[in-house]
């Protein structure tokens, strides 16, 4: 038994770590899952400058990915409707509307260049094998930019998952920059779809959001959404309008979608109803009004971690001095390694070193006349010398080249590497200001491509004023109590004892000095004997003070309570009075004058007693009653 436990734990972990790290949390280095990442390193294997089928794409790309074609398929259509990573042609699907993207053999797809820009660096990538071993694919590619902050993601694993906002490319680029200057930045999410969000409880990246359609009120008997709230579609839109209006919430008379390009829902009113009075109903019972809990949690260094926007922009601001460090050291050396061969290719043709190769016999002899050759220009060739490889490189040179060899043209295309190298020099002594200005590079040509709008922000950020939803919903209920059956509800024939929305709830304080809280219903037993029946509002029963006369049944004694209902738990029966006792009154009033009627005995001469209620403090409801008097009581009177 124990090792079959041990299997499964085993078993257990190994799946949710699996899970977690290779399909549902996106990796803090490029912001990309591994079928994202699977997906543009097949578009750049691929990668012609023509358009690819989708079909083709999917198909490469299951070399690579083990999950089946469809799993690749979504993911590629929700990654172009991204629309900076991948260039689209066809039906992509709708983001507005939801409606799905046509099928894979149709539509086209190919990497755009600021994906190749930012992504694709195949001497930096780390790669590792493929699922069956038979291919290499990249372990995470060297982003430029924090990419995850930029398209946001959403993903649920075992025991954990990750909500993570899209957010403004431009206004993510120009953090990134003061983050390199060493400067205070702020970023608030910007999505596709437009609409307006409120990030009083955005924290960096955690926390929540308030997201809302933006709504034309300009007629005023019409409503027209022109955009929707972030995680809504039309047809999810108008749905919860449907519902609201069917359950009374809302009053329409007809509601209308003409979205093409652009979203436009009309929702037509009711006679006698206004935009107005309308705009607060749509936000608290439609999905015009909605609330988006956000955690960022992403792979780090093989484990998940929760971060927050200013440490991945941090992060990333690190990384793009590193990466770009790296294709500087890179790309000096090749030139190097360029202008030491054309150096020796030069000195070969021009002093004629080549002609001493013509009388040797062997290849040893030949090597050894070529680097013989190069004796009296070490200095120019430098400390690297000639090695066996360049000899070899030298030799291959075709008599062609060698014939047509233009001095000039060498001399011009090693001035132009030194100068390379000297550039390169000064940007690794200047890393930080070389890569903001790569980051302007970048934000110069998302501004100028339309594709992407120029970067412009979509959403309009702003604090929204709260609705309640108890002051929206209009008390259109009568709660009514039968006193002689002692139902309660909306459904009793009876006495109206208050007006109430189906969100109230009812206080019922019954004549032996119990009380309870309940939902409001069609009908429900609450016994003959009620006393107080009113809507439990927080505000309004806190300002209620309670007065209970009650008598012990043994020593007959009267005591005095007042107190106030701070709390409650629905549905549980409380008591404001202990037990075995008789309540003789309960008021709600602040003053009243009472009189206790003593029971007779031999020597009492005193056989009633006036009370003032307001003489005595109000305490906690748990507290007892204070004793009025140690004579037994037969009755109360109270005055009106």
């Amino acid at each position: 038994m124990a090792y079959i436990k041990s299997i499964f734990e085993k078993n257990f972990i190994e799946y949710a770590s699996y899970v977690i790290k290779d399909r549902a949390i996106p990796e803090l280095d490029d912001g990309l899952k591994p079928v994202q990442r699977r997906i543009l390193h097949s578009l750049f294997e691929m990668d012609d400058g023509k358009f690819h089928k989708v079909a083709n794409v999917v198909g490469h790309c299951m070399k690579y990915h083990p999950h089946g074609d469809a799993s690749i398929g979504d993911a590629l259509v929700v990654l172009a409707n991204k629309e900076f990573f991948i260039e689209k042609q066809g039906n992509f699907g709708n983001i507005l509307t939801g409606d799905r993207a046509s099928a894979a053999r149709y539509i086209e797809c190919r990497a755009t260049p600021l994906a190749k820009d930012i992504f694709y660096n195949p001497k930096l990538t780390n790669y590792t094998e493929s699922y069956d071993g038979r291919n290499k694919e990249p372990v995470v590619f060297p982003a430029k930019i924090p990419v995850i902050v930029v398209i946001g993601a959403e993903g649920i694993a075992v025991g954990m998952s990750t909500k993570i906002l899209p957010h403004n490319i431009i206004e993510t680029l120009e953090a990134e920059k003061a983050c390199l200057a060493g400067k205070k930045f702020e970023l608030f999410p910007d999505f596709p779809c437009g609409g307006l969000v409120d990030v009083s409880d955005y924290r960096d990246g955690g926390g929540k959001v308030l997201v809302r359609a933006k709504l034309d009120t300009d007629d005023p008997k019409r409503v027209v959404i022109r955009e929707l709230p972030f995680g809504s579609t039309t047809e999810s839109l108008i749905a919860s309008i449907e519902n609201a209006a069917k359950a009374g919430r809302i009053k329409i008379q007809s509601i209308n979608d003409y979205t093409t390009e652009n979203v436009e829902i009309e929702i037509k009113l009711a006679r006698g109803v206004y935009a107005e009075e309308t705009v607060d109903a749509l936000f608290a019972f439609t999905e015009c009004e909605q609330s988006i809990s956000v955690n960022m949690l992403l792979i780090k260094d093989e484990f998940p971690v929760v971060m927050t926007i200013t440490d991945v922009i941090n992060y990333h601001a690190k990384q793009l001095v590193a990466v770009l460090i790296k294709e500087l050291e890179i790309e000096k050396k090749e030139l190097q390694d360029k202008l030491h061969l054309r150096t020796l290719e030069r000195i070969f043709v021009e002093e004629k070193i080549y002609k001493s190769i013509e009388t040797q016999k062997t290849a040893e002899t030949v090597k050894n006349a070529v680097i013989t050759g190069f004796i009296p220009f070490e200095k120019e060739v430098g400390a690297r010398g000639v090695s066996d490889d360049d000899v070899e490189h030298l030799l291959k040179i075709p008599i062609r080249r060698i014939s047509l060899y233009d001095i000039n043209k060498a001399r011009n295309e090693m001035d132009e590497i030194k100068l390379r190298i000297k550039a390169i020099n000064a940007h690794l002594k200047n890393s930080v200001a070389y890569a903001v200005s790569f980051i302007d590079g970048i934000i110069k040509k998302i501004k100028s491509n339309e594709e992407f709008q120029g970067g412009a922000r979509k959403t309009k950020v702003g604090a929204f004023d709260k609705v309640d939803v108890k002051e929206v919903v209009k008390k259109d209920l009568e709660l009514k109590y039968d006193r002689a059956s002692g139902y309660l509800g909306t459904a009793v024939n009876g006495t109206i004892t208050a007006e109430a929305s189906q969100f109230d709830r009812v206080l019922i304080v019954r004549q032996n000095g119990s009380w309870i809280v309940q939902d409001i219903q069609e009908k429900v037993f609450v016994g003959e004997k009620a006393w107080w029946i009113g809507i439990a509002d927080k505000d309004a029963i806190n300002a209620i003070t309670f007065t209970i006369i009650y008598k012990e049944k043994e020593s007959g004694l009267a005591f005095i309570k007042r107190c106030v209902i701070e709390g409650w738990i629905m549905n549980k029966e409380y008591s404001f009075v202990p037990e075995n006792t008789d309540v003789l009154h309960i008021d709600v009033r602040e003053k009243f004058i009472f009189t206790l009627h003593y029971i007779p005995k031999p020597r009492l001469k005193i056989l009633s007693e006036e009370f003032k209620a307001q003489s005595f403090l109000v305490k906690g409801i748990k507290s007892g009653g204070a004793r009025l008097s140690n004579k037994a009581v037969k009755r109360i009177e109270v005055k009106k």
